[in-house]
This record gives C-alpha cells, structure tokens and sequence, in this order.
C-alpha cells in the first residue's frame, strides 16, 4: 500500500486560509485533508485537485486546499492527508502509509503557520552524484532537534535553483530513470531532428549512454555550433568539470529524475543494471554508483522534511541546462534547432509539474494548466509542442508572498537584457520591463528578503575573470553571468537599491556558485540606509574545487580589500562592502567550501542577526547577534 504513493507529500505555500501540496502516485486517487488532533481547524476545507496522468502508472497530483477557517499562528498543527481510489472505499490515513515520514513521538507530520518571516532555510546545486554530504539530509537533522518547538521552526525552505541536474546526470542514475520509465509506462513521445526518431530509439541507441552529444546530425555547420553550445557547454576547464553527455531529453526523463531525487520509494523496485561500456567510462559509472548509494540512503530524510516545512522554489540553469539563456547567440542555436528545443521545453513542463506549479498557483491556472491537462489526456508531439511553446514565451515564473518581510522570488533566465551589439556577449540576467516590475514591488516596504538566485553582489575577482574570458569571446567556459556583467542590468538594480522609497532593509538570498559567503553592503556617504545584505548559501551537495577556491579567495583579499583603489574600477564603487567571514575560518578565509543548507533569523526590522550554514559535522556562523540568545536546539547545533 505504501508503493501507491511514489513521492511526497511536499508541503509548498503554507498560509492560514491555503495549503499547497505536491504528490506522486501510481494510480488515480481522491484525496482530502483532516487535521487529526483538532478536527474543528479550518472549517470545511476545499480542495481543488490537479490530477496529471503522465504514463500508465504515475500520475502527478497538484492540490490546492483552500481552509474555510484561518489555521492558528505560531503552533503545531498536525495534519492527515488521505487518499482512497473509488468512492466506496475506506480513506487511507499517513498513519498507515506514511509513518515514516513523522519525527519521533509523532503519530503525523506537523506543519506551522508563521506569523510573519522570523526564519527560514535557503539553499540551491543539490547534483545527486556529487561526493559531498547533502544538505538536505543535514536540515532533516536539523529539524529533529527543534521540530517540537513551533517557534524554533524556520517559516520555510527556499530551494533557489538546480535542484536537479537535467545538465549532468550520473550513468546509474540514468539506467534508474529508464527502469522507472519502463515500471511506471512514462510516455513516450518523437524527437525531431535527432538521429533517433523517438524515445524508444533513444533508449535502444548505443549513444544512449555517456555519448548523447553524439545525437545531432553532424552535415552543417550550424548543428556543429549547436552541439558545441548545448551539449559541451557543462565543459568548464576552470569552474566545472561536469559533463553533458548524460543529458535528458525526453520529459519522461525529466519526471522520471525528479521521482527519483525527492523520494525513495521509487528506488525501491529497481535492479542494478549496466549498459555495455568501454573500460573507462565501466570505472566512471562505478564511481557515480558509489556516490548515489550514498545519495539514496538520505532521501528518507529528505522526504520528511519536505512534508514538515513549506517548501519553495525557483529554476536556475541546471534545471534545465547549462548556460540556460547566458547570452543572445547561445538562443539563437538553441531555439533555432527542433531537438534542443524540445529539450529545453521538456524541462521546464518537468518544472511546471513538479516546482513551477506549487510556487504560486494561480499564475498558472488558466492557459497553462489548460495545455498541461490537454497533453495529459492525448499525449501527442502536437500538444507536446504547443505546451512548450507557450511556456517558452511564459514571462510569469517569479512570484512573492505578502509576508513580513515582503518575499520576492526573482526569474533571472527567461526574461534577459539580450546584448544588442554583440549577440556573444553575456545577457543581463533582468531585462528593463522586469526589473521595472520589481521596482513596483519594492515600493513603499520597510524590508525584504529577495530571492536571487545567482548573487547580486558576488566575488570580485570571479566576476573579472568571468569578464576577461568575455572579451576573449569565450563566455561559455566560466558562466560568465553575473548581475554586474551586463552594463544596463548593473546600472538598473544599483539604481533600484538606492531609490529614496524602495526598502531601508534588503537581505538578498542566492546560491548557484558551490560556496558560501555573507556581504554587509551599505551607500558611501547615505547615512547607512539602504543597508543590504548579500547571504550566499550554496551547494546543498555540491563545492567548488578546493584547491582553486583558496587560491581565488586568497587573491581577492589581496586585490579587492575594502580599501583597494581596484574598487573604484569596478561598477560597485559606490557602495561599501564589507565580509563577514565564517566564524571557523583560518587565515582570513572569506567563503565557505562546504555542502549544506543556509539559515537566516531575522528581526523585528527584518535585518539578519544569525547567518549559518548547516553542514552534516555541526553549523558554521557567518554572524551572530551576541545581544539574540540562540535557540536551543541552534545553540546544540552550533557547537
């Protein structure tokens, strides 16, 4: 009975009068939601279920419970979410078929409804074959400790990008996907401009594993430039070592992939299968297995703490694919080409069903999901690319709640300041209409918490390497994608920080770079208002390479300490910045190399008094208020 249920629940938006939830299934179900220890909460809820059949088995389930009766504040409430097949048959509570997913003591999974944003957990970059610990796994642990005590719970988790790797997939993990494929009958569907004509062709292909590049067709230059951009744009000799040629490309791929990184139980019924390799690629696969074994272990863990703590989240590159959008001519190939537009497409419907939807319901609750259930029902490659072809001109992915502090989530990929001269040299990760939008939402605010996910204000020297390689026409090979590194995007954000009615207070929450750094950014010569905080947390099971990270950050403190002429070359010369180094840092390192997830309180007034990032081997501040007596639970942890 407890196979019924392939992933989740996972509690997305939590609010007084709406809870959200995201599950998978393999058979079409009923669901409803009682809350077992106080059955007068919420009135009479009402819940509106988006019901998805994505193969014979599996259909993904969108609930959207709208409460008669605002949920308490600031207390445990436990809640039973049932199922039942037909209408005659009796209502399956967690307690039978979920009982794992409750900490000790419990008899159910509890949630809290916060009052306002006092605290929350923010990460991104969680690859599954990564050797680092996850960090997932280590806010599960976390949570264990405080679970108890309602006021001890962060408000949310915000997962700011790449929580897959579409980009850089493990051979293990993608013989797992296709077994899951083939249990759960995903849809198949055709590939045009591929040398495989369909998915079954792709899965039989001797380039199905570890030479997916390969299937292009090769007879003109433009598939030659293509396949350089797409397919070899994971290759990154300085930064990134990943490769591109487990790419996925069917959205049964897709879906098959995010089952498999949020749940155990789809792991369950699969066997150890190898493709035929060549001796070198038989030790890579190995080595990838190893690791996600590892993997698999904690995503019991993970599964927990997805039905405990409302969860949002926002694409960025991986998710999809790397350099995603990084410049004008990167789009040209992409888009131009049928194959990889239908890749691109395929992950972000995979995004839609399985983030995108959760985040914020109703932006997509008219065409969107119309299109969405018109596939469902007749799968074809017609509707298929009509979905994706809405979604490709979809400008509505970033979202915000009405929180205290105001939250804002920002799309930094499908809405980019494309260079007009040069179509090579890297977008602005904002265009002027978007970020004009943001401005709106800032107006008028006492304080807020953006959600960016590449930093606003990253690593100086990083940035002038990412531009040097630009200049040489190489944008690619260092992802040269910063907030700073398209001139009107630069001017336009800076201009927004210090506009006389935007907030006093801005904390800015990011990952994507693999470490960990906290920036305490004030105007010279503004009294110290706006006072804006850049708080990195990055990767959930992902670091930089060591080696590397010490010698950038080592010249960084040389070349761009506070009182270094190099600033006023740069486009912040306006701004002073000021590191706030991890507490356990030796020799004046600035940022953190280690896997795990971040965690911010705030005040009353919105500014962070604590900044850790929560590691498998304990937490590791980046700030503490001395006058914040920490929480017990946090003060354990911390030692």
């Amino acid at each position: 009975m407890s196979s019924t249920i392939l992933a989740g629940p996972v509690l997305r938006r939590a609010s007084g009068d709406r809870l959200v939830f995201w599950l998978a299934s393999r058979t079409s179900l009923q669901f409803r939601l009682q809350f077992p220890l106080a059955p007068q909460l919420g009135g009479r809820p009402h819940l509106e279920q988006q019901q998805l059949r994505v193969g014979e088995h599996c259909f993904m389930q969108l609930l959207d419970i709208k409460l008669a009766e605002e949920l308490p504040s600031d207390t445990l409430i436990a809640y039973d979410l049932q199922w039942r097949q037909e209408e005659h048959e009796p209502w399956q509570s967690m307690a039978d078929w979920a009982p794992e997913l409750c900490y000790p003591e419990e008899t159910f999974p509890q949630l809290v409804i916060r009052s306002r944003i006092d605290a929350m957990l923010h990460g991104s970059c969680r690859k599954p074959h990564h050797a680092a610990p996850d960090g997932l796994v280590a806010a599960d642990g976390w949570l264990a400790q405080c679970h108890g005590e309602p006021l001890s719970r962060p408000v949310l988790l915000m997962l700011s990008g790449d929580q897959i790797y579409a980009d850089d997939v493990a051979g293990p993990m993608l013989t797992a996907i296709h077994q899951l494929i083939e249990e759960l009958g995903l849809y198949s569907e055709t590939l045009d401009g591929a040398l495989v004509a369909n998915s079954a062709e792709l899965f039989a292909s001797p380039l199905n594993y570890y030479r997916r590049s390969e299937l292009l067709p090769s007879n003109n230059e433009d598939n030659q430039s293509l396949k350089k951009r797409f397919f070899e744009g994971a290759r990154k000799p300085i930064f990134t070592t990943s490769s591109a040629d487990n790419h996925l490309i069917t959205l049964a791929e897709v879906l098959a992939m995010y089952l498999l990184v949020w749940s155990p139980t789809p792991w369950q019924s699969l066997t150890e299968q190898q493709p035929q390799l060549s001796p070198e690629r038989q030790q890579q696969y190995q080595l990838e297995r190893e690791r996600l074994v590892a993997f698999v272990e904690g995503l019991p863990a993970v599964r927990r703490l997805l039905a405990h703590v409302p969860t949002l989240m926002m694409f960025d590159d991986h998710d999809v694919t790397d350099d995603w959008n990084l410049t004008a001519a990167w789009e040209a190939s992409a888009y131009g080409h049928p194959f990889s537009r239908r890749i691109i497409g395929n992950a972000l419907v995979g995004y839609l069903m399985c983030q995108g939807w959760g985040n914020d319901p109703d932006a997509f609750a008219d065409e969107p999901m119309a299109l969405l259930h018109a596939w469902s029902e007749q799968p074809t490659a017609a509707r298929q690319d009509q979905l994706i072809d809405h979604l490709l001109s979809f400008e509505h992915w970033q979202y915000s709640l009405p929180t205290s502090p105001k939250l804002l989530v920002l799309d930094t990929r499908t809405r980019r300041w494309r260079a007009e001269t040069n179509l090579a040299q890297p977008s602005g990760l904002m265009n002027w209409e978007a970020l004009t939008e943001l401005q709106g939402e800032l107006l008028n605010h006492d304080a807020v918490i953006i959600v960016s996910p590449t930093p606003v204000f990253g690593v100086k020297l990083i940035e002038v390497i990412q531009k040097m390689f630009t200049w040489c026409g190489k944008p690619l090979l260092v992802d040269a994608e910063n907030w700073m590194a398209h001139k009107g995007t630069a001017n336009v954000i800076l201009n927004i920080f210090r506009h006389a009615r935007t907030p006093a207070n801005y904390v800015v929450l990011s990952g994507d770079v693999h470490y960990s750094f906290m920036y305490d950014i004030k105007l010279r010569h503004r009294g110290g208002e706006p006072h804006i905080w850049q708080i990195t947390s990055s990767g959930i099971k992902n670091e930089f390479p060591t080696r590397l990270l010490d010698v950038l950050d080592r010249l960084n403190r040389w070349l761009y300490a506070p009182r270094s002429p190099l600033n006023w070359f740069t486009r912040r010369r306006r701004l002073e910045i000021t590191p706030h180094p991890p507490v356990s840092a030796s020799k004046g390192e600035r940022l953190l190399n280690r896997s795990g997830i971040g965690y911010v309180r705030f005040n009353e007034a919105g500014e962070p008094v604590l900044v850790q990032q929560i590691t498998h081997d304990g937490a590791v501040e980046f700030v503490a208020d001395t006058r914040l007596e920490p929480l017990p639970a946090l003060r354990r942890e911390a030692r």
